[in-house]
């Protein structure tokens, strides 16, 4: 009779930790990772880094901006997360952001150039996926044509296409 007036604490137990555990697994990749980010971080999901894939990126909040840039003839619509919202679902605590491309090129970006900026990580460029040879798969932006401070050289050059890694320092 003792075990029979457990059984609902216990039940209540196994259910909580199943729940976390489906909740620790909704924050992995189950598809092709696209995006890492590593270094001054508090959640991680893969090691000591935090593995985004496609599907993941686009569970955060989208945003999209129409803007001219220095690399296309004409404007495009761009949709993705806020790079400060990747920031934060990471825990990033440094101040500066090293953007890694698919050819290791490297830039780096100020932390609080994603407060001031909207900027985005795009994944879509005109509601279409970016290729490799379209700047994609990822593609770092600042708002160009809507936050004119923007536009000038220092920015341009820290916008960043083929986006595979965030390194924070």
């Amino acid at each position: 009779m003792h075990i029979v007036r457990q059984l609902p604490a216990v039940f209540s137990l196994l259910l909580s930790c199943m729940l976390a555990t489906l909740a620790l697994a909704g924050d992995a990749p189950t598809g092709k990772p696209i995006l890492t980010v590593t270094g001054q971080i508090d959640e991680t999901n893969q090691n000591a880094s935090f593995v985004f894939d496609k599907a993941m990126l686009k569970q955060l909040p989208q945003y999209s901006f129409t803007t001219g840039t220095p690399w296309h003839p004409e404007k495009h619509r761009f949709t993705g997360p806020l790079l400060r919202d990747v920031l934060q679902r990471v825990g990033a605590s440094g101040d500066n952001i090293q953007a890694i491309a698919l050819n290791d090129y490297k830039v780096d970006i100020p932390k609080v150039d994603s407060e001031k900026f909207d900027m985005i990580i795009a994944l879509l460029m005109d509601d279409e996926p970016m290729s490799v040879r379209n700047k994609g798969p990822l593609f770092v932006l600042y708002p160009f044509d809507l936050q004119r401070e923007s536009q000038s050289q220092i920015y341009y050059n820290r916008a960043i296409w083929q986006l595979k890694a965030l390194h924070i320092e």
